[in-house]
């Protein structure tokens, strides 16, 4: 069978200068890459969208350690939306390097829906993550030094609230002293690295609509506070504007193509269970210029990746969801009937692969309670059932009778990986439909002047399924003072495990009852959102013992072997 890897060389590809002129994005604003990839002013995006413009969220149950394919979902239906005579551009995020060269693998779509050339979006791309690590660590020096030489803000060293940030995973970094070896090197002190993903600069590079606005959220960025307790901003410390300057490129999206020709956009990376994880604001408005329907992917399961484009992206976009789609596999079902042990990093279970249709009906909770989670904010939904080879007939069947009576609008089988547009014509139509049927009616979880404890309860319990919410005594300490700093009109973004719908990543199907316990709060005053951490979740991911790095390297002709 052909790698994801071989199927991508395999494929042709469009000059850039004919793939533009061939969907209508202008010349003069497009910076060349090579010749397949290129930059594209991100100033494209500044108009209002078309009200004739429709915009499909792309999510999914909640997902194995594997994933479940909502990528490859993003750009089939792209593909499949184009094969029926409408403009389709796909926009996802770019892959961080620490999922690529650890368990999950690239983001770049698979087999016959893919977005090329995967090399360079698996790699660097156009260095977008790099200048994010490279602003957010000069923030994160420009505070020790701010604070070893003469501490104009009475910054408290203990009060450092910001970390460095690599893009891998590396969980020896969780966790360090830094200033060690004299006064020359600074104030010691204990801090760590998060992953570039986690960084709210990244959330700030995707949140923002043009430079000014990027400028203004970066100056907004608290990265300490005083001995007084009082906030102390990137622009206090003058930082925000070089800060600016190493992402003035990055607000660009790169342009780049799927295995059918079409235009894809490819911006920024968030992670769904420890920032707000959807594709950026500016690559949706730009591909809303020149298309019809822009296919935009949000991470992880619903109540992660769905909840927060519609709580913290769409007031930023301005483009609320005209239709959904809701990615399922049977695998991932009978995993949440609890009857089965996965862990990240080790194969799936082989009886996982067998047909079990009692395993699967208790299974079908979750995508039930997916469906609920989207259709909460009025939007029509379609279930698209990615076909894996072991799946039974009978199972199948009971994927699609559940889903329609758990309020789908449509449940069809999904061949885009194999066939790419052609495996996903019949959701196409049923998205169009929905789509164009007026039917979507966006509605807030919650009002911006609730209460943020009250706003964590009502994603509790409208979203996850439990009971209620309990902070621990910092965060309820840090509550206090969000709300004293004027942070309370402010949308929650919960960092908890992708796993489950709850905190608890061994709680499968569809758990309630449970109280999700906070154990701290920060309030991102730049990305514009209080993050609540939630359990065990952690912003440094580590690699396993079969990490994917040991199967990349260089063939004889210098080429990338090993991906994917």
């Amino acid at each position: 069978m052909q790698s994801d890897l071989d199927i991508a060389r395999a494929t042709p590809m469009i000059p850039l200068a004919e793939l533009s002129e061939r969907w209508g994005v202008p010349s003069e604003s497009l910076s060349p890459y090579g010749h397949y990839m290129a930059k594209v002013d991100h100033r494209l995006g500044l108009a209002p969208p078309s009200s004739d413009v429709k915009t499909i969220l792309v999510t999914a149950i909640t997902p194995t350690p594997a994933g479940e394919g909502k990528t490859v979902h993003t750009i089939g239906l792209a593909l499949a939306l184009n094969r029926l005579g409408k403009k389709a551009a796909a926009t996802i995020r770019q892959p961080s390097m620490g999922p690529v060269f650890g368990i999950k693998g690239g983001a770049a779509g698979g087999g016959h829906s893919q977005v090329l050339p995967m090399e360079d979006i698996n790699l660097h791309l156009t260095g977008d993550f790099h200048a994010v690590t490279a602003a957010h660590n000069l923030m994160a020096a420009a505070v020790d030094t701010t604070v070893l030489l003469d501490n104009p803000h009475e910054i408290d060293p203990e009060r450092i609230l910001i970390k460095r940030v690599a893009d891998v995973n590396d969980r020896g970094l969780r966790e360090i002293r830094v200033g060690l070896g004299g006064k020359l090197n600074g104030v010691p002190r204990t801090t760590g690295f998060e992953i570039t993903s986690a960084s709210e600069v990244m959330a700030v590079l995707g949140l923002s609509r043009d430079l000014p606005d990027m400028r203004a959220r970066l100056g907004r960025i608290i990265v300490a506070e005083t001995f007084g307790e009082q906030p102390v901003t990137a622009d206090q410390i003058g930082v925000a504007g070089a800060m600016a300057a190493l992402l003035s490129k990055a607000l660009d999206p790169t342009l780049l193509q799927t295995t059918e020709g079409t235009p894809a956009l490819v911006h920024t990376g968030p992670f769904a269970n420890i920032a707000h994880g959807n594709s950026s604001v500016v690559a949706d408005r730009v591909a809303a210029t020149f298309c019809d329907y822009v296919i935009t992917e949000a991470g992880f399961g619903a109540d992660m990746g769905a909840e927060k484009f519609f709580s913290i992206k769409v007031p930023a976009s301005g483009m609320p969801a005209d239709a959904a789609l809701l990615v399922v596999t049977v695998r991932a079902l009978k995993m949440h009937s609890g009857r089965y042990e996965v862990k990240p990093g080790r194969p799936l279970p082989a009886e996982l692969m067998e047909p079990n249709l009692d395993a699967l009906s208790d299974g079908c909770s979750n995508m039930e309670a997916q469906l609920d989670n989207v259709r909460a904010h009025g939007v029509p939904v379609v279930v698209a059932i990615n076909r894996f080879p072991t799946d039974s007939d009978e199972e199948l069947e009971l994927v699609r009778e559940r889903a329609m009576a758990g309020g789908a609008r449509g449940a069809f089988l999904s061949e885009v990986h194999a066939k790419g547009g052609a495996g996903g014509e019949e959701i196409a139509q049923a998205i169009i439909e929905a789509a164009e049927s007026g039917e979507a009616n966006v509605q807030l979880l919650y009002e911006p002047e609730t209460p943020l404890i009250e706003k964590l309860g009502i994603l509790v319990k409208k979203q996850y399924g439990g009971a209620g919410v309990e902070l621990e005594p910092e965060a309820q300490e840090q509550l206090k003072k969000i709300e004293e700093q004027g942070g309370g009109n402010l949308p929650i973004c919960v960092a908890k495990t992708q796993y489950s719908l709850s905190h608890d990543a061994s709680l499968k199907g569809r758990p309630t009852g449970f109280t999700l316990p906070i154990r701290s709060l920060r309030l991102a005053a730049g990305a514009g959102f209080v993050i609540a951490y939630a359990g065990k979740i952690m912003t440094m991911p580590g690699l396993g013992r079969k990490p994917a790095y040991k199967a990349v390297d260089l063939d004889e002709e210098g080429r990338v072997v090993g991906l994917f």
